[in-house]
């Protein structure tokens, strides 16, 4: 069974986003409410993958992601941003920071699962 943390500090987000992938795909899902946390539990956790929100008040994803890039034990594990903003700009600067793949925001809870699968090309 994949293990997959979602960091969002927007809690009918994560709640949503945990049904969804529970339900849909029966991943366990963890969640975090801020980068800070999303670091901590990533390294306890070790998650098959990371969904990150980019815009949260602490620590944004993009800034979470190069401080977990730097944990020698998170390095390989996939992240996915989640974000509303999707101009053609931010997707150019999630792709050069090296981010698995982005959903936009807000999303389908049905095809969730779906999009996370495609991403990383799990069957």
């Amino acid at each position: 069974m994949k293990t997959v943390l979602l960091v969002d500090d927007e809690d009918d987000i994560r709640e949503v986003a945990q049904m969804s992938l529970e339900v849909t795909a029966g991943w366990n899902i963890e969640g975090a409410n801020c980068g800070t946390a999303g670091i901590e539990k990533a390294k306890e956790l070790k998650p098959d993958a990371i969904l990150l929100d980019v815009m949260m008040p602490d620590m944004d994803g993009p800034t979470t992601f190069k401080t977990m890039q730097g944990i020698p034990e998170l390095q390989g594990t996939p992240v996915i941003l989640m974000t509303a903003k999707v101009q053609a700009s931010d997707m150019e600067h999630f792709n050069a920071i090296g981010v698995s793949g982005v959903i936009a925001k807000p999303f389908d809870p049905m095809s969730l699962a779906e999009q996370v699968k495609e991403i990383l090309k799990w069957d």
